[in-house]
């Protein structure tokens, strides 16, 4: 049940809620320096450690994608002499090997297309980084299959949604499965880790995003509503739906409009068509 009906106007949460404590309250306060850098374009999206293990990312577009991104740390590029061909001029060149050895690298079934990039994970994002960011917020409530989580990343690129946050320990990391499935976009949607998901939407609230669920039963999603507004859009795993407390944190629960038979739609599949539905053009 939706808390307050949304209006155009942006609401002023002074006067109606008491700001959460941030999802980050017991980290250190970000320098001037620190912000500054974020508004001049660094993202504060580096790697993870340097553990020199990484994993591998194969396929055409996810590979291309992670070569041009200045904040992958890429340990070795291997590559098919006939794949190698499309990657002329890249900042690295590849080592040439025979298909066999990707086969053996790659992921069981994996459809690498000739071509392999060791990287580290990513970095992710801090709650204060994407508040400069336009575009909608993904959230995610414990959706665990990598492969939905890279369609869903590649949709969020599409239709310029701001980032993605997950709950960490009910996410799954980084792998060539989710880096495939996304078709490049995880080098194109920063990802935001949270312990925990209520106090990240909280904080997210703080900052004036309003914070929609998609559930059956809710009230007809429509992006005319929410013009003028930062949206937070969050979508719960497949037939568990949201948590209770997930549910309750949101400002209101919405559904795409289905005339059709069907009672639902895979997770990644209504990521893309609410997101459509909130960015397209009123």
């Amino acid at each position: 049940m939706a808390r307050r009906s949304p209006s155009r106007s942006a609401p002023d949460r002074s006067t109606d809620r008491a700001s959460p404590p941030s999802a980050h309250a017991n980290q250190p306060s970000r320098s001037s320096d620190e912000r500054s850098g974020r508004r001049n374009g660094r993202s504060g999206r580096g790697h993870a450690g340097n553990s020199g293990s990484g994993y591998w990312i194969y396929g055409h577009h996810a590979v291309q994608a992670a070569l041009a991104n200045p904040e992958r740390v890429i340990h070795d590029f291997l590559a098919t002499r006939e794949a190698a061909a499309s990657f002329e001029g890249a900042p690295h060149k590849p080592q040439i090997v025979d298909r066999e050895r990707l086969d053996k690298l790659c992921e069981r079934d994996a459809v690498h297309q000739g071509v392999c990039l060791r990287v580290e994970p990513l970095e992710t994002l801090a709650i204060l980084d994407i508040v400069e960011r336009t575009g909608p917020v993904l959230v995610l409530d414990q959706v665990t299959d990598p492969r939905n989580i890279g369609a869903i990343l590649r949709s969020a690129a599409a239709f310029g949604a701001a980032a993605l946050l997950v709950q960490d320990r009910n996410a799954p990391q980084e792998s060539g499965a989710m880096a495939k499935a996304a078709s490049g976009a995880l080098d194109l949607v920063p990802i935001l880790r949270e312990v925990n998901l209520s106090r990240a939407l909280q904080a997210l609230q703080a900052e004036n995003f309003w914070v929609v669920g998609l559930d059956a039963g809710g009230t007809r999603l429509d992006g005319k509503g929410f013009v003028g507004r930062r949206v937070a859009l969050v979508l719960g795993a497949e037939g568990a739906g949201l948590r209770r407390l997930t549910r309750e944190t949101c400002d209101e629960i919405a559904s795409v409009y289905m005339p059709g038979d069907m009672e639902s739609l895979n997770v990644s599949n209504a990521a893309a068509v609410a997101l459509y539905e909130l960015v397209r053009p009123v």
